[in-house]
Protein backbone atom coordinates (compact mmCIF):
# COMPACT_ATOMS: atom_id res chain seq x y z
CA UNK A 1 0.00 0.00 0.00
CA UNK A 2 1.48 3.29 -1.04
CA UNK A 3 0.55 5.98 1.46
CA UNK A 4 0.37 9.38 -0.20
CA UNK A 5 -0.03 12.71 1.51
CA UNK A 6 -2.99 14.73 0.35
CA UNK A 7 -2.41 18.50 0.46
CA UNK A 8 -5.49 20.62 -0.35
CA UNK A 9 -4.62 23.68 -2.39
CA UNK A 10 -7.13 25.95 -0.71
CA UNK A 11 -6.21 25.25 2.88
CA UNK A 12 -5.94 28.25 5.17
CA UNK A 13 -3.86 26.31 7.68
CA UNK A 14 -2.58 22.76 7.94
CA UNK A 15 -0.96 20.58 10.53
CA UNK A 16 0.58 17.17 10.31
CA UNK A 17 -0.11 15.06 13.39
CA UNK A 18 1.35 11.54 13.71
CA UNK A 19 1.44 11.16 9.96
CA UNK A 20 -2.09 12.44 9.21
CA UNK A 21 -2.62 12.41 5.47
CA UNK A 22 -4.02 15.93 5.59
CA UNK A 23 -5.56 18.11 8.21
CA UNK A 24 -6.77 21.51 7.15
CA UNK A 25 -8.69 23.88 9.36
CA UNK A 26 -10.01 27.37 9.80
CA UNK A 27 -10.15 29.60 12.81
CA UNK A 28 -13.69 28.46 13.58
CA UNK A 29 -15.17 24.98 13.98
CA UNK A 30 -16.28 23.17 10.86
CA UNK A 31 -19.47 22.34 12.72
CA UNK A 32 -20.46 26.00 13.14
CA UNK A 33 -22.14 26.37 9.75
CA UNK A 34 -24.32 23.26 10.03
CA UNK A 35 -26.49 21.82 12.81
CA UNK A 36 -23.83 22.20 15.45
CA UNK A 37 -22.44 18.73 14.74
CA UNK A 38 -19.35 17.76 12.82
CA UNK A 39 -20.35 15.74 9.74
CA UNK A 40 -18.04 12.72 9.44
CA UNK A 41 -18.08 10.16 6.62
CA UNK A 42 -16.47 6.86 7.63
CA UNK A 43 -15.43 4.36 4.96
CA UNK A 44 -16.41 1.20 6.88
CA UNK A 45 -17.23 -0.05 10.38
CA UNK A 46 -13.82 0.19 12.14
CA UNK A 47 -13.61 3.84 11.07
CA UNK A 48 -17.24 4.43 12.05
CA UNK A 49 -16.54 3.03 15.51
CA UNK A 50 -13.64 5.42 16.05
CA UNK A 51 -15.66 8.42 14.89
CA UNK A 52 -18.59 7.57 17.14
CA UNK A 53 -16.52 6.73 20.20
CA UNK A 54 -14.33 9.81 19.95
CA UNK A 55 -16.89 12.24 18.54
CA UNK A 56 -19.76 11.31 20.80
CA UNK A 57 -22.70 13.72 20.68
CA UNK A 58 -20.73 16.31 18.73
CA UNK A 59 -20.50 14.33 15.47
CA UNK A 60 -22.94 12.99 12.92
CA UNK A 61 -21.45 9.86 11.33
CA UNK A 62 -22.35 8.40 7.92
CA UNK A 63 -20.83 5.09 6.79
CA UNK A 64 -20.16 4.31 3.14
CA UNK A 65 -20.19 0.52 3.70
CA UNK A 66 -23.59 -0.74 4.83
CA UNK A 67 -23.97 -3.33 7.59
CA UNK A 68 -23.35 -6.82 6.22
CA UNK A 69 -21.66 -5.53 3.06
CA UNK A 70 -18.20 -6.84 2.16
CA UNK A 71 -16.08 -3.67 2.08
CA UNK A 72 -13.19 -4.58 -0.22
CA UNK A 73 -15.08 -4.25 -3.50
CA UNK A 74 -17.37 -1.37 -2.53
CA UNK A 75 -18.52 0.92 -5.33
CA UNK A 76 -19.19 4.49 -4.24
CA UNK A 77 -22.54 5.72 -5.54
CA UNK A 78 -23.33 9.21 -6.80
CA UNK A 79 -25.37 9.79 -3.65
CA UNK A 80 -22.42 8.83 -1.46
CA UNK A 81 -20.12 11.12 -3.43
CA UNK A 82 -22.58 13.90 -2.70
CA UNK A 83 -22.47 13.06 1.01
CA UNK A 84 -18.70 13.27 0.89
CA UNK A 85 -18.78 16.72 -0.68
CA UNK A 86 -21.10 17.99 2.04
CA UNK A 87 -19.12 16.52 4.93
CA UNK A 88 -16.52 18.09 7.18
CA UNK A 89 -14.31 15.03 7.72
CA UNK A 90 -13.60 11.84 5.76
CA UNK A 91 -12.16 8.99 7.81
CA UNK A 92 -10.89 6.07 5.75
CA UNK A 93 -8.12 3.49 5.37
CA UNK A 94 -6.17 3.94 2.15
CA UNK A 95 -5.48 0.70 0.34
CA UNK A 96 -8.50 -1.25 1.58
CA UNK A 97 -11.21 0.18 -0.68
CA UNK A 98 -9.86 1.61 -3.96
CA UNK A 99 -13.18 3.21 -4.94
CA UNK A 100 -13.30 5.04 -1.61
CA UNK A 101 -9.72 6.22 -2.03
CA UNK A 102 -10.56 7.67 -5.45
CA UNK A 103 -13.78 9.32 -4.27
CA UNK A 104 -12.07 10.99 -1.32
CA UNK A 105 -9.09 12.06 -3.44
CA UNK A 106 -11.46 13.76 -5.88
CA UNK A 107 -13.67 15.35 -3.24
CA UNK A 108 -13.33 18.86 -1.91
CA UNK A 109 -13.74 17.73 1.68
CA UNK A 110 -11.71 19.84 4.11
CA UNK A 111 -10.28 17.18 6.42
CA UNK A 112 -9.16 13.84 5.03
CA UNK A 113 -7.85 11.35 7.57
CA UNK A 114 -6.10 8.22 6.32
CA UNK A 115 -5.97 5.74 9.20
CA UNK A 116 -3.10 3.86 7.55
CA UNK A 117 -0.90 6.93 7.96
CA UNK A 118 -1.45 7.01 11.72
CA UNK A 119 0.45 3.82 12.51
CA UNK A 120 3.12 1.66 10.91
CA UNK A 121 2.02 -0.91 8.32
CA UNK A 122 3.65 -4.14 7.25
CA UNK A 123 3.43 -6.78 4.53
CA UNK A 124 1.48 -9.90 5.40
CA UNK A 125 -0.54 -12.54 3.63
CA UNK A 126 -0.96 -13.71 0.05
CA UNK A 127 1.67 -16.28 0.83
CA UNK A 128 1.54 -19.41 -1.24
CA UNK A 129 3.98 -21.02 1.12
CA UNK A 130 5.27 -19.64 4.37
CA UNK A 131 4.93 -21.75 7.48
CA UNK A 132 2.86 -24.48 5.82
CA UNK A 133 5.52 -25.00 3.13
CA UNK A 134 8.20 -25.54 5.75
CA UNK A 135 6.75 -28.93 6.56
CA UNK A 136 7.12 -29.85 2.89
CA UNK A 137 10.59 -28.41 2.30
CA UNK A 138 12.39 -28.29 5.64
CA UNK A 139 10.57 -30.60 7.95
CA UNK A 140 9.31 -29.19 11.22
CA UNK A 141 12.36 -27.22 12.32
CA UNK A 142 11.88 -23.51 12.70
CA UNK A 143 8.73 -21.55 12.06
CA UNK A 144 9.22 -18.70 9.63
CA UNK A 145 6.70 -16.34 8.13
CA UNK A 146 6.11 -15.90 4.42
CA UNK A 147 5.44 -12.31 3.42
CA UNK A 148 3.72 -10.73 0.48
CA UNK A 149 5.43 -8.28 -1.83
CA UNK A 150 2.15 -6.96 -3.18
CA UNK A 151 1.67 -4.07 -0.76
CA UNK A 152 1.07 -3.47 2.91
CA UNK A 153 -1.59 -5.33 4.85
CA UNK A 154 -4.42 -2.85 5.63
CA UNK A 155 -5.99 -4.82 8.54
CA UNK A 156 -4.44 -2.65 11.25
CA UNK A 157 -7.62 -2.43 13.33
CA UNK A 158 -7.31 -6.10 14.35
CA UNK A 159 -4.27 -5.22 16.46
CA UNK A 160 -5.61 -3.28 19.49
CA UNK A 161 -2.28 -1.49 19.92
CA UNK A 162 -2.21 -0.20 16.35
CA UNK A 163 -5.91 0.63 16.53
CA UNK A 164 -5.22 2.72 19.63
CA UNK A 165 -2.52 4.61 17.73
CA UNK A 166 -5.04 5.30 14.98
CA UNK A 167 -7.58 6.44 17.59
CA UNK A 168 -5.13 9.00 18.94
CA UNK A 169 -4.58 10.40 15.44
CA UNK A 170 -8.31 10.55 14.74
CA UNK A 171 -8.82 12.40 18.00
CA UNK A 172 -6.25 15.01 16.97
CA UNK A 173 -7.98 15.36 13.60
CA UNK A 174 -11.37 16.00 15.16
CA UNK A 175 -9.84 18.52 17.56
CA UNK A 176 -8.41 20.43 14.59
CA UNK A 177 -11.63 20.26 12.61
CA UNK A 178 -13.85 21.29 15.53
CA UNK A 179 -11.77 23.16 18.13
CA UNK A 180 -14.87 24.25 20.07
CA UNK A 181 -15.22 20.67 21.30
CA UNK A 182 -11.54 19.76 21.41
CA UNK A 183 -11.56 18.99 25.13
CA UNK A 184 -14.38 16.48 24.68
CA UNK A 185 -12.59 14.76 21.80
CA UNK A 186 -9.41 14.60 23.85
CA UNK A 187 -11.27 13.07 26.81
CA UNK A 188 -13.11 10.54 24.64
CA UNK A 189 -9.91 9.57 22.86
CA UNK A 190 -8.17 8.89 26.17
CA UNK A 191 -11.09 6.73 27.31
CA UNK A 192 -11.04 4.71 24.10
CA UNK A 193 -7.27 4.23 24.19
CA UNK A 194 -7.59 2.96 27.76
CA UNK A 195 -10.33 0.53 26.68
CA UNK A 196 -8.15 -0.75 23.85
CA UNK A 197 -5.25 -1.11 26.26
CA UNK A 198 -7.43 -3.38 28.39
CA UNK A 199 -8.33 -5.42 25.33
CA UNK A 200 -4.66 -5.80 24.46
CA UNK A 201 -3.94 -7.04 27.99
CA UNK A 202 -6.75 -9.61 27.70
CA UNK A 203 -5.22 -10.95 24.49
CA UNK A 204 -1.72 -11.01 25.96
CA UNK A 205 -2.84 -12.95 29.03
CA UNK A 206 -5.32 -15.14 27.20
CA UNK A 207 -2.92 -16.33 24.49
CA UNK A 208 0.27 -16.56 26.53
CA UNK A 209 0.09 -20.30 27.21
CA UNK A 210 -1.44 -22.40 24.44
CA UNK A 211 -0.91 -25.90 23.04
CA UNK A 212 -0.46 -24.52 19.53
CA UNK A 213 0.52 -21.16 18.11
CA UNK A 214 -0.75 -21.79 14.58
CA UNK A 215 -4.23 -21.05 13.27
CA UNK A 216 -5.81 -21.31 9.81
CA UNK A 217 -8.10 -18.63 8.38
CA UNK A 218 -9.89 -18.20 5.07
CA UNK A 219 -8.00 -15.00 4.21
CA UNK A 220 -5.04 -13.19 5.70
CA UNK A 221 -6.79 -10.59 7.82
CA UNK A 222 -5.11 -11.44 11.12
CA UNK A 223 -1.43 -10.91 10.38
CA UNK A 224 -1.03 -7.97 12.77
CA UNK A 225 -2.92 -9.76 15.53
CA UNK A 226 -0.82 -12.90 15.08
CA UNK A 227 2.42 -10.94 15.17
CA UNK A 228 1.34 -9.00 18.25
CA UNK A 229 0.59 -12.11 20.30
CA UNK A 230 3.25 -14.53 19.06
CA UNK A 231 0.99 -16.58 16.79
CA UNK A 232 1.29 -17.76 13.21
CA UNK A 233 -1.61 -17.18 10.84
CA UNK A 234 -1.94 -19.48 7.85
CA UNK A 235 -4.40 -18.09 5.31
CA UNK A 236 -6.05 -20.37 2.79
CA UNK A 237 -6.44 -17.64 0.18
CA UNK A 238 -4.06 -14.81 1.07
CA UNK A 239 -5.29 -11.24 1.36
CA UNK A 240 -8.13 -11.75 -1.11
CA UNK A 241 -11.19 -13.00 0.82
CA UNK A 242 -12.73 -14.41 -2.36
CA UNK A 243 -9.55 -16.09 -3.63
CA UNK A 244 -9.33 -19.82 -4.35
CA UNK A 245 -6.35 -21.77 -2.97
CA UNK A 246 -4.20 -23.94 -5.21
CA UNK A 247 -4.16 -27.71 -4.78
CA UNK A 248 -0.59 -27.43 -3.49
CA UNK A 249 -1.63 -24.85 -0.90
CA UNK A 250 -4.39 -27.11 0.39
CA UNK A 251 -1.97 -30.05 0.57
CA UNK A 252 0.60 -27.96 2.47
CA UNK A 253 -2.05 -26.77 4.94
CA UNK A 254 -3.18 -30.33 5.57
CA UNK A 255 0.38 -31.39 6.43
CA UNK A 256 0.96 -28.34 8.58
CA UNK A 257 -2.31 -28.84 10.48
CA UNK A 258 -1.32 -32.38 11.40
CA UNK A 259 2.24 -31.42 12.38
CA UNK A 260 1.24 -28.41 14.51
CA UNK A 261 -1.81 -29.87 16.19
CA UNK A 262 -4.19 -27.43 14.54
CA UNK A 263 -7.80 -28.20 15.54
CA UNK A 264 -9.82 -25.53 13.76
CA UNK A 265 -10.22 -23.80 10.42
CA UNK A 266 -11.63 -20.30 10.88
CA UNK A 267 -14.00 -18.68 8.44
CA UNK A 268 -15.42 -15.17 8.58
CA UNK A 269 -18.79 -13.51 8.55
CA UNK A 270 -19.00 -11.67 5.22
CA UNK A 271 -17.72 -14.27 2.73
CA UNK A 272 -18.55 -17.87 1.89
CA UNK A 273 -17.46 -20.56 4.34
CA UNK A 274 -17.30 -23.22 1.59
CA UNK A 275 -13.50 -23.37 1.27
CA UNK A 276 -12.95 -23.49 5.03
CA UNK A 277 -15.49 -26.26 5.51
CA UNK A 278 -14.05 -28.27 2.62
CA UNK A 279 -10.53 -28.06 4.05
CA UNK A 280 -11.80 -28.91 7.52
CA UNK A 281 -13.71 -31.93 6.25
CA UNK A 282 -10.73 -33.24 4.31
CA UNK A 283 -8.44 -32.91 7.33
CA UNK A 284 -10.86 -33.89 10.10
CA UNK A 285 -10.79 -30.41 11.67
CA UNK A 286 -13.49 -28.28 13.24
CA UNK A 287 -14.67 -24.91 11.92
CA UNK A 288 -15.40 -21.71 13.82
CA UNK A 289 -15.83 -18.00 13.19
CA UNK A 290 -13.00 -15.49 13.52
CA UNK A 291 -14.55 -12.14 12.70
CA UNK A 292 -12.33 -9.59 10.90
CA UNK A 293 -14.84 -6.92 11.97
CA UNK A 294 -15.01 -5.35 8.55
CA UNK A 295 -18.71 -4.82 9.10
CA UNK A 296 -21.41 -5.53 11.66
CA UNK A 297 -23.63 -8.40 10.49
CA UNK A 298 -26.83 -9.96 11.76
CA UNK A 299 -24.71 -12.36 13.83
CA UNK A 300 -22.73 -9.52 15.43
CA UNK A 301 -25.60 -7.04 15.63
CA UNK A 302 -25.79 -5.41 19.02
CA UNK A 303 -22.07 -5.93 19.58
CA UNK A 304 -19.38 -3.33 19.09
CA UNK A 305 -15.72 -3.64 18.12
CA UNK A 306 -14.49 -4.57 21.61
CA UNK A 307 -17.20 -7.18 22.14
CA UNK A 308 -16.52 -8.86 18.79
CA UNK A 309 -12.80 -8.87 19.53
CA UNK A 310 -13.52 -10.52 22.89
CA UNK A 311 -15.47 -13.21 21.01
CA UNK A 312 -12.47 -13.64 18.70
CA UNK A 313 -10.21 -14.10 21.71
CA UNK A 314 -12.45 -16.85 23.11
CA UNK A 315 -12.49 -18.60 19.73
CA UNK A 316 -8.69 -18.47 19.49
CA UNK A 317 -8.25 -19.71 23.06
CA UNK A 318 -10.51 -22.69 22.37
CA UNK A 319 -8.85 -23.54 19.05
CA UNK A 320 -5.28 -23.15 20.32
CA UNK A 321 -5.79 -24.97 23.60
CA UNK A 322 -5.21 -22.04 25.96
CA UNK A 323 -4.36 -22.99 29.52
Amino acid sequence: MNVRRLIPTAALASATVLGLTALTGCSTSAADDKDGKLDVVASFYPMQYLAEQIGGDHVSVTTLTEAGQEPHDLDVSARQRGELEESDVALYLKGLQPAVDDAIDQSGIKTKVDAASLTSTERHGNEVGGHADEHEEEGHEGHGHGHSHEGADPHIWLDPVKYAEVAEGVGKALEKADPDHAKTYEKNTAALVKKLGGLNKSFEDGLKNTDSKVFITTHAAFGYLAERYGLTEEAISGLDPEGEPSAKRVKDLQKMAKADGVTTVFYETLVSDRTAKTLAKDTGLKTDVLDPIEGITDDSKGKDYVQVMESNLKALQKALGAK
